[in-house]
Formats: C-alpha cells, sequence, structure tokens
C-alpha cells in the first residue's frame, strides 16, 4: 500500500429528488480525480452521502404521507443506484441520519457548548427554509433569500448561537497565510471582502421549530442546526470521536473538498470555525465549481429545461456522458448544456478524433503487419521526432493540470495530442510507404500510432474508464506495466510481440445531428410535466 493518501469529498446532497446533471457532476469530478490519484500511486479515498435532517426534509416527508426517515431510506437506495450507474468508486456513503455520526454530533456539540464556544440566546431574523439559512435584513435582496431568491419569513425563537466572532481574527490570518485554501480566487475573494473582513456574525446553531434533527443532549427540545450537522460528516465518515478513529489518522486534513459555489460560504467560513475550535486541522484546499447551466438561464422543471444524467447515459453511454461533463466545466466558472453541444462533442471528439484514430490504426496494423506491432527502432524520420516531442509535452500539461484539479483543460491537451496524431497519419502518409515498400518508416509509422494511443488510454482512464478499457483490448495490451502511468513517458516500452484485434470495432457510433437534437430537447420538456 502506499504511503501517500488522497482524501476528497463531496458535499454531502440534500435528497429533494432526482438528481441533474449539475449534481452528477459534483460526483464525476470528485471521483475522476481520486482515479487519478489512484493511477498516480496514491491510497485514494472518496467520500460521498446525504444530509438527511431539517425542516425541508420533514416537510416534504409530510406532503408525500411518509416519514421523514422512510423517505431519506428511498433517497438514499435511489443515490446509490444512480453512482452505482455513474461508476463512481466511492469509498464510504454517510448518511448523517447514521448513529455513528448522530452519537458524535451530539459529541461536538457538547464539547462546544463546554468550551464556551455555544451559549442560548433568541434568535429574531429571516430564514429561508429551502437553503436552511438565516439571513440578516441587509443580507436580503429585494427582500428576498440572496442564494435562491425565494421568499423568507421572520422567525422569532429561543436558540443556541455559536461564537463566531471569537475565532474571525484567526480565520483572517488562515486566509492570509493560505491564499490557495479556497479556489477560485473569485470565490476566496468574494468570502473575504463581502463576508469575513467586515466582521462575522454569531450563528444560530439550534432550531425549536421542528424535530427532525440531532438533538442537544442537555436541551432536547432544541435540534442542532443542519449545518452544524452535516459539516462535521467529514470527519465523522472517518471515525472521529470513535472507538476506531484509525481512517481519521490516516487521512484528515482531507487534500481536497469539492463542493458547488452555492454553498461555499458555509464551507469556507463556519467549516474552518469549527475545526479551529476542535482544535483540527484545516482542509488542504475547497474547490467550488460552477453550474450547468441552460441558454436560458437555470435549469428548472417549470420551465422545461432540466437534463437527468439518466436519460443521457441510457441513450448515449456513461463514457460519452461523463467526458461531457468533465470537459464542459472550465476550472471555476458555469457551464452551458445545449443538446448542439452535446452531440457535437460526441460527434467530433469522441467519434472523428479518437473512435477514427483508433479504427484506422488497427486496420492499418492488421493490412501492413498482420495484426502485429512492429517493435521501436527509434525516429526513423522528422515526423516521428516531431511526434513524439509535442506527445510529451502535451503530456507534462495534461499532468500539471490534473495535479492542480483542472480537469477540462487536461482533457483539451489529451484531445491535442489526438489531433496531431491524426495530423500524423495525413503526413506520413503509410498508404504510400506501403505502395513504395518503405517497410522501417511503415513500421515506424504503426508502432507511433499504437504507441501514441497506449498514452492516451491511460490518460483517459479517470474520465472515462470503459473507453479506456476498449482502447486496451482493441490494441491488445494486457500486461499491467503497459498501463501503468509510470510509463507514459517512455517510447520504448514493448519488450514481446502484441497482436491487435483482427477488426476495429467503433468506439462510438456516430450520431444523427437532427434527429438527437430534437431526441433530447423533447426528454427536456417532460421535465416540465
Amino acid at each position: 500500500m502506499s504511503n501517500k493518501t488522497f482524501y476528497i469529498t463531496t458535499p454531502i446532497y440534500y435528497p429533494s429528488g432526482k438528481f441533474h446533471i449539475g449534481t452528477a457532476y459534483t460526483t464525476v469530478l470528485a471521483d475522476t480525480i481520486k482515479k487519478y490519484k489512484k493511477l498516480r500511486g496514491y491510497d485514494s479515498r472518496l467520500l460521498t452521502g446525504l444530509d438527511e435532517h431539517g425542516q425541508k426534509i420533514e416537510e416534504v416527508a409530510k406532503k408525500q404521507g411518509k416519514s421523514p426517515q422512510e423517505y431519506v431510506d428511498e433517497m438514499a437506495d435511489y443515490a446509490k443506484k444512480m453512482w452505482k450507474t455513474m461508476q463512481i468508486e466511492y469509498d464510504d456513503f454517510i448518511r448523517t441520519t447514521e448513529e455513528r455520526h448522530t452519537k458524535i454530533v451530539e459529541e461536538i456539540f457538547d464539547r462546544l457548548m463546554n468550551q464556551g464556544d455555544i451559549y442560548q440566546g433568541e434568535y429574531q431574523g429571516w430564514y429561508c427554509t429551502p437553503c436552511e439559512t438565516f439571513f440578516t435584513e441587509t443580507q436580503l435582496v429585494d427582500g428576498k433569500c440572496p442564494d435562491c431568491g425565494r421568499d423568507v419569513h421572520k422567525m422569532k425563537e429561543e436558540a443556541y448561537f455559536f461564537n463566531m466572532k471569537k475565532y474571525t481574527d484567526r480565520l483572517i490570518k488562515f486566509y492570509q497565510e493560505n491564499p490557495h485554501f479556497i479556489e477560485p480566487e473569485s470565490r476566496r475573494n468574494e468570502l473575504f471582502n463581502n463576508f469575513i473582513k467586515p466582521g462575522l456574525e454569531d450563528l444560530c446553531v439550534t432550531r425549536t421549530s421542528f424535530n427532525w434533527g440531532v438533538k442537544v443532549r442537555k436541551d432536547p427540545k432544541h435540534v442542532v442546526y443542519v449545518w452544524l450537522d452535516a459539516l462535521v460528516n467529514y470527519i465523522t465518515a472517518l471515525g472521529y470521536l470513535s472507538d476506531n478513529d484509525e481512517l481519521f489518522k490516516k487521512y484528515w486534513p482531507a487534500n481536497l473538498q469539492i463542493v458547488g459555489k452555492d454553498i461555499i460560504r458555509f464551507h469556507g467560513i463556519y467549516w474552518p470555525i469549527f475545526l479551529m475550535a476542535l482544535d483540527l486541522p484545516i482542509p488542504e484546499k475547497i474547490y467550488a465549481h460552477g453550474f450547468i447551466m441552460m441558454k436560458d438561464g437555470k435549469m428548472s422543471k417549470s420551465k422545461g429545461n432540466v437534463i437527468y444524467p439518466e436519460m443521457l447515459v441510457n441513450r448515449y453511454g456513461l463514457d460519452a456522458t461523463r467526458y461531457f461533463l468533465l470537459r464542459e466545466f472550465a476550472f471555476g466558472q458555469d457551464a452551458v448544456f445545449s443538446p448542439e453541444g452535446f452531440v457535437e462533442r460526441f460527434n467530433f471528439d469522441l467519434c472523428n478524433d479518437l473512435g477514427n484514430l483508433l479504427n484506422r490504426t488497427i486496420g492499418m496494423i492488421n493490412k501492413y503487419f498482420g495484426g502485429v506491432v512492429p517493435k521501436y527502432d527509434g525516429c526513423v524520420n522528422e515526423y516521428d521526432k516531431k511526434l513524439e516531442e509535442e506527445t510529451i509535452e502535451y503530456i507534462k500539461k495534461y499532468q500539471e493540470y490534473m495535479d492542480n484539479y483542472h480537469i477540462s483543460n487536461a482533457l483539451e491537451e489529451v484531445w491535442k495530442a489526438i489531433s496531431i496524431t491524426n495530423k500524423y497519419i495525413d503526413e506520413t502518409m503509410p498508404w504510400v510507404l506501403a505502395k513504395e515498400e518503405k517497410t522501417d518508416e511503415l513500421r515506424s509509422v504503426m508502432y507511433h500510432l499504437m504507441e501514441n494511443l497506449r498514452k492516451f488510454a491511460i490518460m483517459l482512464k479517470p474520465a472515462i474508464e470503459n473507453t479506456s478499457k476498449e482502447i486496451f483490448r482493441q490494441l491488445g495490451i494486457e500486461d499491467q506495466t503497459l498501463k501503468s502511468y509510470d510509463s507514459i513517458y517512455k517510447y520504448q516500452v514493448f519488450d514481446q510481440d502484441i497482436k491487435v484485434i483482427e477488426k476495429g470495432e467503433p468506439l462510438f457510433t456516430r450520431l444523427d445531428t437532427e434527429t438527437e437534437i430534437e431526441y433530447i430537447k423533447n426528454e427536456m420538456k417532460k421535465t416540465g410535466i
């Protein structure tokens, strides 16, 4: 086992219904990073799960004629099936209704109260039920919730408060000493300038107007505020304060926590302060990604423009769906989904660029060398040398982007390498070399095509693993050393004959553009019914 560990988390999702592609993106991104780290030799661990407490859950369950527990049990089953469909390799699925979590939340609350960080008082202010968030009068936008735009209501109830002011200076110092703690920089600046620097208000951390949540041991009419409850899942899942805290000792602090930009305030302010109060290390990095937008704004059932991942996977395959999500999201920015964009990515990137490259290569190796890949004889001409040098440069850039979690940019580098490999075929013209019986040059071309495809399969494994496996299968590569990341910078790797399959099979079948655009649009309309 590697002594290099990597702990990555997604937010635990609020189970309000089916997951749309925005939720799927967060988890696919985390899964891809985890698989990349694993490929690089890290002992990687991925946590995901569900945030199952709060007033929203209680109300949704009541409307459906179910108990809150019955409702969240159903949603947990759905979530696990969805992540199986998306081939998410999580190592733990935490539910905030589990005893391993609730017991420690009670313990943490007691500890914070005993050391004077939590005190009793009365809350009076504005509350947004969908966001489970309190706001001051000045934070409202046109009298509505600044996060979701919905109505808020005035609340007055006995409550316990966390003394955020006590930790403001310490948090400011932490931000100054760790400028890359929050990424992208725009989110960090927003938090620091708009919330932290002006001074933090103490946080209301209990409710008495509903019962569905973790009760305060010493005052059970109070329910622990959902954000204090939910945020500590990242450490309760590792066994913090339990009888077995080996995982906590091994993996904490987290290397990367991925969240949507809508909940960065909770993760960038409350979470580090809670950890400071518990005298625990703060995660290395929190990355807040953007939203998937539609041409007419956010996804909305009322607009009939919601996209669910199941539809895309069932119609176009998992890898096409994962590739689109990962490629469209530039680091820290919003992405736009359109049926036209999805079909274009499928046809051009996956079919034309990658799929045709593999198909042509398999066909030529069979035609010219009986399916056996020629051995490496070095660079025979300037085209070979240029291809090797440029490919290695793209690999270096790929690695740099992956190491910094810029997955879209990393995939772009892979496709640049695919593009020059396709161009290499046009430049070397193997059909002419065969006709003119220039065997050495033809052997070199076939080797280089095969070798670049092998490299692409390795680089694509974290993002689209099924495609990676299929490339290896068609190339006849079974030796695990030829699938390892350590071999990616080398060109002289084959020490045995490798035979490709007799007839190349399409990785992706080209879509009829008009038909598929219309199909996706019709599926989107169904979500508004």
